[in-house]
């Protein structure tokens, strides 16, 4: 019995991490969308995906964490690393998908 209310809190954990790398996840996806805008200089554009980059791999670790706690969140902790590899602009649906999953009131992968 114990053993079963150490894994509920694990998982709960690892749900808290998800969201957590989430909310950081949507503010990284924020600076991504505004950095499409029409309209916007070249060193703007720059800004704003520096900063959509490095907010989304700040997430990183709360995403990792998560991956430790509950080995199913390792979808979000691979694909925020693809942003090293991957234009973000590609991984955004994706992103989007799991941490709407993350965030809802059945949030199992």
């Amino acid at each position: 019995m114990a053993g079963l209310a150490l894994a509920a809190c694990g998982t709960g954990g690892a749900l808290n991490d998800a969201r957590a790398a989430c909310k950081q996840v949507n503010s990284a996806l924020v600076y991504q969308h505004r950095s499409a805008a029409p309209g916007l200089s070249s060193s703007e554009r720059q800004v704003l995906e520096g900063q959509a980059m490095s907010t989304l791999l700040a997430a990183s670790s709360a995403a990792a964490q998560a991956t430790s706690a509950d080995g199913s969140w390792n979808v979000l902790q691979t694909t925020i690393q693809e942003a090293e590899r991957v234009p973000l602009a590609r991984l955004v649906p994706a992103l989007t998908r799991i941490c709407q999953v993350a965030n809802s009131s059945t949030p199992y992968l």
